[in-house]
C-alpha cells in the first residue's frame, strides 16, 4: 500500500514504531553501561576476614549479581562480605559472613532479620570486591514485612 494513501495518524504510527525497532537492542543484548550501585557508610562495625558461609540466620534473603558498570558483565568470583545486627539490635560475630559470586555473577544470602538500634533502621552492610573494581560499600534497607531483597551491585571498573 502507498504510503499516501495512509492517513497521516497511521503513517506517524508507523514512523514511531520503524524507529523503535530500528533503535531497540538485539534480543538478548546487554546495555554497554550500568549504572554504579551507590555507596553507603562502612560503618564502625565492620571486621574483615569473615566465615565463609551463604547464611548467618533465617527470615531475610538477599539475591542478586555482582557486574561491572563497564558492559554490565558478570564479575565471576567477586567477593562479598556481610555484616548486620542481630535481631536484637546488637552486632556479633554470628552474623558476619564472607561469600563468592558464582560464574554469572550470582549470589544468594541469607540472615535474620536485622534488630533496630537507636538512630538508625534495620540494615545490612555489604562490602563487595573483584579484581580490577573499586571495592564497594553500601547498605540495604529491608522494609519491616519484606523477607527478599533483590540486590544487584554494580561495581566501577579501575
Amino acid at each position: 500500500m502507498e504510503a499516501r494513501l495512509l492517513s497521516p495518524r497511521i503513517r506517524a504510527a508507523l514512523a514511531a514504531l520503524m524507529a523503535a525497532t530500528c533503535l531497540a537492542p538485539a534480543a538478548g543484548a546487554q546495555p554497554e553501561r550500568c549504572s554504579p550501585t551507590r555507596a553507603d557508610a562502612l560503618g564502625p562495625f565492620y571486621t574483615p576476614n569473615a566465615p565463609e558461609r551463604a547464611s548467618t540466620g533465617r527470615g531475610l534473603g538477599v539475591a542478586g549479581r555482582v557486574l561491572s558498570a563497564a558492559g554490565c558483565a558478570p564479575l565471576a568470583g567477586a567477593k562479598i562480605e556481610w555484616w548486620s545486627a542481630n535481631p536484637r539490635g546488637d552486632y556479633d560475630d554470628e552474623h558476619r559472613a564472607t561469600q563468592e559470586a558464582d560464574t554469572q555473577g550470582r549470589y544468594h544470602y541469607e540472615t535474620d532479620f536485622p534488630g533496630r538500634y537507636p538512630g538508625r533502621p534495620p540494615h545490612v552492610h555489604v562490602r563487595v570486591s573483584a579484581p580490577g573494581h573499586r571495592a564497594l560499600v553500601t547498605q540495604l534497607y529491608p522494609k519491616p514485612d519484606q523477607r527478599t531483597l533483590d540486590a544487584d551491585f554494580i561495581l566501577i571498573h579501575e
